[in-house]
């Protein structure tokens, strides 16, 4: 019996996608997660990780939160940031853990965290406008470290004359300081009253340096 072209290739994808047992679904996306370099988010998991077999989004959101409630309790835990899922040593264990690496930390300066902070909570914002409001001007150094550590980019430009850029952070911002969304940062002191220190909440050493 004549069948068309098409039909035959659908039948032999149809074949080609496999079941996966409940136990060996919950391996591999552990396992997954831990070797990516980078958060895996649930369609990446269903179209390449798992792009053989036949597993619906809601199977994967319960792996997930099985993987989630399975890491409670222990040194390493399973959290969702802007750009997917990944596995990340619990906070009450950095300082310690610190001593396995033996770089230092970047240390980055009280001019360049507070033209962050502005950036994240009045993005999106110009340079003239951040030295508007900081009162001082913001160096090219600050704006190049920033867009180097892909933690801000130029999102369009202010139609006024000049026509500065506009910057806003990325997903890599979010996913450094642990952050699903925007709506997850800490209400903004004022810049006066910034002390950046040992209760600062982002995790970095200040620089007595611009």
């Amino acid at each position: 019996m004549y069948s068309e072209p098409g039909v035959r290739y659908v039948a032999s994808e149809i074949k080609r996608v496999k079941s996966i047992t409940d136990e060996k679904l919950l391996s591999l996306v552990e396992a997954a997660l831990f070797i990516a370099d980078k958060p895996l988010t649930l369609q990446s998991l269903k179209q390449d990780l798992l792009v053989a077999y036949q597993v619906s989004n809601k199977r994967i959101k319960q792996v997930l939160e099985q993987l989630t409630q399975d890491y409670q309790h222990r040194g390493i835990a399973l959290v969702k940031v802007a750009s997917g899922y990944r596995f990340q040593a619990i906070a009450e264990l950095s300082e310690d853990l610190s001593a396995l690496f033996k770089e230092k930390s970047p240390r980055y300066s009280r001019a360049l965290l507070e033209t962050l902070a502005l950036i994240a909570y009045k993005q999106p914002i110009t340079r003239g406008e951040i030295e508007e409001i900081r009162g001082v001007a913001v160096s090219s150094h600050i704006i190049k470290t920033l867009t180097e550590r892909n933690w801000i980019k130029a999102v369009g430009h202010k139609e006024v004359p000049g026509r500065p850029a506009l910057y806003a952070t990325t997903n890599a911002f979010l996913d450094y300081f642990s952050l699903t969304s925007l709506a997850q940062l800490p209400e903004l002191m004022p810049i006066s009253a910034l002390s950046l220190g040992e209760h600062d909440t982002m995790p970095a050493q200040v620089s007595e340096k611009p």
